[in-house]
């Protein structure tokens, strides 16, 4: 079973957490003057990289607290997680 290291919880299973899409993507400063182009690409387009990503996962079945993980997209792996609000570890 993957194990998962939650931030404010401690390593916890997989199945209590659920994936949320890619880390670390700003919303748009003035959405009222945002085009729809800019719309699109905020919500629909990411990054699809092999190797190490940064993503966003919530702790649906514990704190309930989302927090962002650093996972190497080729073989599973979690390298890192931190909180919300924090930088990247360096890997």
């Amino acid at each position: 079973m993957l194990l998962i290291e939650c931030p404010y919880c401690g390593e916890r299973p997989e199945p209590e957490f659920v994936y949320g899409g890619q880390a670390h993507i700003a919303r748009p400063a003035q959405p009222g003057a945002t085009s729809p182009d800019e719309w699109t690409q905020f919500l629909y387009l990411r990054s699809n990289v092999r190797g190490v990503h940064a993503e966003r996962w919530r702790h649906s079945h514990g704190c309930g607290r989302f927090f962002n993980a650093l996972r190497d997209t080729t073989t599973d792996r979690f390298l890192a997680t931190y909180r919300v609000g924090e930088r990247a570890p360096s890997t």
